[in-house]
C-alpha cells in the first residue's frame, strides 16, 4: 500500500461478501461529496452541517405534532420536562449513530448484514422496511390534513395529492446534496417560525412554561400514559439507519484526530438541529396548553380539547385565536409532512442497500414506499374520515415503538464494541449511559404496547372465548418478541470491522477473508450517488 495518509482512501466499498472492487464509483473527480479540509479549525463545523437537520425531521413529524397537542390540551405545561429529557436522550442516541458511520465507513444496515446470519438479517430487513412505511403514513395523513386546512381539500383527495411530493423530491435531487440539506433546513425553520408566531397569538405564561420544563410531575394515570407516548415518539428506528448513512456524504481526514473531530462536530451539529426541534415541540405544547385553558372558550371548543387531534386543532385555533393562527398551523404541518417524505425515502433506500446490497432507482423506491403508505391511508380516510385518519397516525406510532429495539440494540452493541469501533468504541461511562437510556426507551415502549393490548382486550365486547384466544395469541407473540430482543442483546459481535484510520503500522494492512492483504481504495461516494443519481455518469465495473 503506497501513498501518504493524506491521500489514503476513506472508506471500504464492498461489491460482494469476500472481495472488493477497485473500480471507481464516480468517474468525475468533481463530485457532490463534501470534502472536509485537513486543517484543524472550528470553521470545519460548517462542512458537517446538514445531516442533523434531515434527522431532526423525525422529531417534528405529524405524529409528534398530535402527541404534543394532546399533552398540552390535557395537562397544560406539566409534561414539558418529558420533552427536555427525551431530547437529551435523542442527542446521545443520534450521536452514536453518526459515530458508527464516521468511524467504520459503513452505516447501520450494512453492519447488520455483515454481523447477523441470513435468517435474522432478513427479519431485521423486513422490520426496518415496515418501520419506513409506518413513518410515511403520518406524513401522508399530515399533509392531507394541511391541504384541508389551507385549501379545504377533502382529506381523501389530499392523501392522493401527497403522491405528487415524489416529483418534488426528484426535482431536488438534481441540485446536489448540499442544496437538499439547505431546503430541509428551510422547512424546519419554517415550522419553527410558524409556531413562534403561534406563541405570539396564544401568549402562554412564561413562568408556567419554565416550571413545566424543569419541575417533573405526573398527575394521574392519564399523564403517565401520555408521557410514555411522548418518550416513545422521540426516537425513531428508521432515523438510526438514516443518520449513520448521511454522515458518509462527507469525506473526512482519515486520522485519529480527524475522526474524533468529525464525531465531535457531528454531535454539535446534531445538538443544534435537535435543539430547534425541541423548541418546536415546546411551542406546540405551550400553544395547545394556553388555548385549551383559555377562559373564552365555548363548550364546543372545550369538547375538542378533550380529544384533540391534528384536524380539530385547526378549527380550535381558528375559533380561539383567529383564522391566521389556523393558517400558520396548516403551513407548519405541510412543511413537516413534505420534509418527512424526503427523509423517509432516503432511510428506505439505505435500508435496502445495506441489508440486501441492492439499490433501486430513487423514483422507484419513493413510488413503492408512497404506495404502501397511501393505500391504507386512503382506505381509512374514505371509510373513517378525518377521525379515522387521525387514529391511523396513532397506530403507525405504535408500530414504530414496536420496531425500535431491532435498530437500537444493534447500534448500542456495535458502538460499544472494540471489534467494530477499535479505539473509538464508547467509553464505559458512555456505554452505561447509552444502555440505560436505550433500556428505558425500549422498556417504556414495550410497556405501552402490552398495556394497550390488555386495555383493548378488557374494553372489547367480544365473547369470552374470543378474548381468551386473542389473549393467548397476544402473549405468545410478546414472548417471541422478548426472545428476539434477548437474542440481539446477548449475541456477541463476531465480525470485525476494518478500521481505516491508518495510525499504526499494523493498521496499514487489512487482511481479507482469504488471508491476502487487500487495498481498499473507494470512498463512499455510492451514498452520494444514491441520493443524486441524475448528476452522475455510472462507470462500468472492473474485475
Amino acid at each position: 500500500m503506497a501513498g501518504s495518509n493524506s491521500r489514503q482512501p476513506q472508506f471500504i466499498a464492498s461489491t460482494g461478501n469476500q472481495s472488493f472492487s477497485n473500480a471507481p464509483l464516480i468517474q468525475s473527480a468533481d463530485t457532490d461529496q463534501i470534502v472536509v479540509p485537513e486543517r484543524k479549525s472550528w470553521k470545519n463545523l460548517f462542512a458537517y452541517m446538514g445531516p442533523g437537520f434531515l434527522v431532526s425531521i423525525a422529531y417534528i413529524d405529524p405524529g409528534n405534532f398530535e402527541t404534543d397537542l394532546q399533552s398540552g390540551a390535557q395537562y397544560k405545561y406539566e409534561l414539558l420536562w418529558i420533552i427536555l429529557v427525551a431530547s437529551c436522550a435523542a442527542l446521545v442516541i443520534q450521536s452514536l449513530a453518526a459515530n458508527l458511520g464516521v468511524v467504520t465507513g459503513k452505516h447501520l444496515a450494512e453492519h447488520c448484514r455483515a454481523e447477523y446470519p441470513r435468517g435474522p438479517n432478513f427479519i431485521l430487513w423486513v422490520l426496518a422496511e415496515i418501520a419506513v412505511v409506518a413513518c410515511d403514513i403520518p406524513e401522508v395523513i399530515g399533509t392531507a390534513f394541511a391541504l384541508n386546512m389551507l385549501f379545504n381539500i377533502p382529506v381523501w383527495i389530499g392523501v392522493l395529492l401527497t403522491g405528487l411530493s415524489t416529483l418534488v423530491l426528484l426535482a431536488l435531487q438534481q441540485y446536489g446534496v448540499r442544496k437538499l440539506e439547505i431546503f430541509i433546513s428551510f422547512l424546519v425553520l419554517t415550522i419553527a417560525g410558524c409556531f413562534l408566531a403561534e406563541l405570539g397569538y396564544a401568549k402562554p405564561v412564561a413562568g408556567e412554561v419554565l416550571k413545566g420544563l424543569f419541575v417533573p410531575q405526573l398527575k394521574g394515570n392519564g399523564a403517565t400514559g401520555l408521557a410514555i407516548s411522548l418518550l416513545g415518539a422521540m426516537v425513531m428506528p428508521h432515523n438510526l439507519f438514516l443518520h449513520s448513512a448521511l454522515v458518509l456524504s462527507r469525506r473526512i481526514p482519515r486520522s485519529v484526530q480527524g475522526i474524533k473531530e468529525a464525531c465531535r462536530f457531528y454531535m454539535i451539529e446534531s445538538g443544534f438541529a435537535l435543539m430547534v426541534a425541541f423548541l418546536i415541540n415546546v411551542s406546540i405544547i405551550s400553544v395547545s396548553g394556553a388555548v385549551c385553558n383559555s377562559s373564552n372558550m365555548n363548550p364546543e371548543d372545550q369538547a375538542s380539547c378533550e380529544d384533540l387531534d391534528l384536524n380539530k386543532a385547526s378549527f380550535l385555533l381558528r375559533n380561539v385565536l383567529g383564522s391566521w393562527s389556523s393558517k400558520l398551523f396548516g403551513i407548519a404541518l405541510l412543511a413537516s409532512g413534505q420534509s418527512s417524505t424526503i427523509t423517509g425515502t432516503y432511510a428506505g433506500q439505505y435500508v435496502m442497500q445495506g441489508f440486501l446490497d441492492l439499490r433501486l432507482k430513487p423514483w422507484l423506491r419513493n413510488f413503492l414506499t408512497r404506495c404502501l403508505a397511501i393505500v391504507p391511508s386512503l382506505i381509512v380516510a374514505i371509510i373513517g374520515g378525518s377521525a379515522g385518519a387521525g387514529k391511523l397516525i396513532i397506530i403507525a406510532s405504535m408500530i414504530l415503538s414496536f420496531e425500535l429495539p431491532f435498530a437500537l440494540i444493534p447500534l448500542l452493541k456495535f458502538t460499544s464494541s472494540e471489534t467494530k469501533m477499535g479505539e473509538h468504541a464508547n467509553s464505559t461511562a458512555v456505554s452505561a449511559i447509552a444502555w440505560i437510556i436505550g433500556s428505558l426507551i425500549m422498556g417504556i415502549n414495550i410497556y405501552y404496547l402490552v398495556t394497550s393490548f390488555i386495555h383493548f382486550l378488557l374494553q372489547s365486547h367480544w365473547k369470552l372465548i374470543a378474548v381468551v384466544f386473542l389473549g393467548i395469541f397476544g402473549f405468545v407473540g410478546v414472548a417471541i418478541y422478548l426472545a428476539a430482543v434477548a437474542y440481539l442483546v446477548f449475541r456477541p459481535n463476531k465480525k470485525a470491522t476494518h478500521l481505516l484510520a491508518l495510525t499504526t503500522p499494523d493498521s496499514r494492512h487489512m487482511v481479507n477473508g482469504s488471508g491476502r492483504t487487500s487495498v481498499d481504495c473507494l470512498p463512499r461516494e455510492d451514498i452520494v450517488s444514491m441520493q443524486l443519481p441524475q448528476r452522475r455518469e455510472q462507470t462500468e465495473d472492473m474485475d
